[in-house]
């Protein structure tokens, strides 16, 4: 993992001895670190559900729309961003109750749901089986199961039992090779395969018996402790590894996150930085880089990144592995699901539970 990252001379002040794996056991609980280093197996299970789904007829689809919220919709971001450049058809997300009024017979609905009754997914669904989309759920069962398999629709059935924000090599490989198998975008067999080895071997530089000294992830989430985090990616490719690092800093850290976009923060975002210096030196600044992002994107990331280390507490950087654009993807977002892990040990907080989100769920059932 040479290379990977830059570092400031600011070091973490965390409390907790997250290379003590006693203490790990005590705190994660439900074993969020146990789904993280199986996303390999994961993925290998998810590119074999997309290779033996039922497909809808190809010819007609003009157009792809993935429905979903939270960790059943970051796979619909990460098809976006990864086939950005090579699907022949456009791709869109969709977060909310209703689905936008183009969508008819010549979409191509993906309605990912998880746990099976996301209600806003449900609503969407309806509405595109009532508008005579062709859809495919990718679920672990319950009510989407039923009303698509009702409808004569695709079921796509994962394994459940776990948090949807570990299931994404679950809820995406089959999204992604089904989209492959329609010809609409060409992912070839040796670009799954690398994904695979660079994750598995990145698990063997980041699991838990891996000293903070030779561990990434464990490193940077000794620099992102006891601050709030911003993390920016860059258009159309990394900005969806900045949004899932986002999420997963909210619901395994507990701890406030934003995420942005280069170039578009440079036109607004970036003057924000300005005032309030008492606060922002309580943040920590994160740069999701490629190797392949455009030479003007890269030249705004150093910028950027120069005059938000003179404002924040920490500003660093980390860079994608591996030669396919979704081997370095997923480099990206794997790095960022361990590290969130690590945090959240930091703070002796079991990453599992969301007790905001259920919450909020009982507040609105009411």
């Amino acid at each position: 993992m040479e290379n990977v990252t830059e570092w400031t001379e600011e070091k973490g002040n965390a409390g907790s001895n997250i290379d003590d794996l006693k203490f790990i056991k005590s705190i994660d609980v439900s074993d969020m670190l146990g789904l993280v280093l199986a996303m390999p197996e994961h993925i290998l299970a998810g590119i074999a559900a997309g290779k033996k789904a039922k497909l809808p007829e190809a010819s007609k689809i003009k157009n792809i729309l993935i429905t979903g919220l939270g960790g059943s919709a970051i796979g619909g971001d990460v098809l976006r961003c990864f086939l950005s450049k090579r699907c022949s058809v456009p791709i869109a997300v969709n977060r909310n109750y209703h689905i936008p009024a183009y969508v008819g017979e010549d979409t191509l609905v993906f309605a990912i749901s998880y746990s099976g009754g996301t209600e806003e997914t449900l609503s969407a669904c309806k509405e595109a089986l009532e508008k005579k989309a062709s859809v495919i759920t990718i679920t672990s069962g319950g009510k989407i199961k039923e009303l698509v398999a009702k409808a004569g629709g695709i079921v796509v059935e994962v394994p459940g039992g776990f948090s949807p924000r570990a299931a994404l090599g679950h809820l995406f490989f089959p999204l992604a090779l089904i989209v492959s198998r329609l010809g609409l975008a060409e992912i070839p067999d040796t670009e799954l395969e690398e994904t695979v080895k660079v994750l598995v071997k990145m698990r063997e530089n980041f699991k838990p018996e891996v000293a903070t000294e030779g561990n990434l992830a464990k490193q940077l989430a000794n620099k992102l402790f006891a601050k709030a985090v911003i993390v920016y990616g860059s258009a159309d490719f990394t900005e969806v590894v900045a949004n899932r690092w986002k999420c997963q800093l909210a619901e395994n850290s507990k701890v406030f996150a934003m995420h942005s976009v280069i170039p578009e923060m440079n036109h607004n975002e970036i003057v924000g930085w300005d005032l309030l210096k008492k606060v922002l030196r309580k943040f920590a600044v994160v740069f999701i880089r490629d190797k392949q992002d455009d030479a003007k994107i890269q030249k705004r990331a150093d910028i950027t990144k120069t005059m938000l280390g003179k404002r924040a507490n920490w500003a660093g950087e980390v860079h994608s592995i591996g030669e396919s654009p979704l081997a370095r993807l997923f480099s990206l977002i794997y790095l960022g699901d361990f590290t969130s892990v690590y945090l959240s040990l930091l703070y002796g907080i079991d990453p599992t539970p969301i007790q905001a989100i259920n919450h909020f769920k009982e507040e609105l059932a009411k």
